[in-house]
């Protein structure tokens, strides 16, 4: 695909680069054209695993795009089926996604990397929330941030809207690793293939319940797991790959996953 967002695509692994440039900002045409690559991605059974990162060596994505937004792209406008950026409200995404942050990741541009699985970041790459500056709210990392770092740090992000190195977002968990930028998608994509290679149904699960239980306590939860009321568990606990790795571990051989 060419225009705002280029896709790439071996075996079951989908590469997404939003290209825009000068920055890789978000217009909302740009955000709707994602939510259906995204939503292809979901519902291709073919495909088993994401990245996602920026073109250029700059810039991931500084988030909303302030220009379209000044010609009359609305704050509140039509963002597609997953929302901001096509994965943040995607109902039943349960394929893992990597982000590949190849430099400055602000605003909806963090939001979109907090919404991913794993996070791999250049080692020139830097982190915001700025809204505060403009006088809005970042309102999917005000939900999400608090839960995946000290909330004392996400706090101070969000209300002096600093800027953070990427030792530092190391330091604090949301980055899994720091990479060369010339080794940043070659490691995105070793990553990919060793995750292409792994039970499709299992990830499901997981993603399915992490999910779910931010919002609840964990007996519920371990409840729902227990008694197949997660769609994706029951699914995995009647499944062909169940069986399969019960059946590779007694045999001591690797397990041949089918995703069903």
């Amino acid at each position: 695909m060419t225009g705002p967002i280029l896709t790439r695509r071996e075996g079951g692994i989908l590469e997404v680069t939003i290209d825009r440039p000068k920055a890789n900002a978000i217009d909302l045409k740009t955000s709707r054209i994602m939510g259906e690559i995204f939503r292809e991605f979901r519902d291709d059974s073919a495909l088993r695993v994401a990245i996602i990162t920026g073109a250029g060596e700059k810039f991931f994505c500084p988030g909303w795009d302030l220009k379209a937004a000044a010609e009359g792209d609305a704050v509140d406008g039509d963002y597609g089926v997953g929302g901001f950026g096509g994965i943040q409200e995607l109902r039943d995404l349960n394929k893992p996604i990597i982000a590949a942050v190849n430099g400055i990741c602000c605003g909806g541009g963090l939001e979109i990397a907090l919404s991913t699985d794993l996070i791999l970041a250049a080692e020139h790459a830097t982190f915001a929330l700025p809204e505060i500056r403009s006088g809005t709210v970042a309102d999917a990392a005000s939900i999400k941030l608090p839960k995946r770092i000290p909330y004392h740090i996400a706090m101070d992000m969000l209300l002096t809207g600093r800027w953070l190195d990427v030792t530092e977002a190391n330091r604090w968990g949301f980055v899994n690793e720091i990479l060369p930028a010339n080794r940043l998608m070659e490691r995105a994509w070793e990553l990919a293939r060793l995750l292409e290679s792994g039970p499709p149904l299992v990830y499901a699960a997981i993603k399915e319940v992490v999910r779910e239980a931010e919002g609840r306590d964990f007996q519920t939860t371990m409840n729902k797991i227990t008694r197949r009321q997660f769609k994706t568990v029951d699914v995995l606990y009647s499944s062909e790959d169940q069986l399969e790795g019960a059946r590779a571990f007694a045999e001591k051989r690797d397990p041949v996953w089918k995703g069903r």
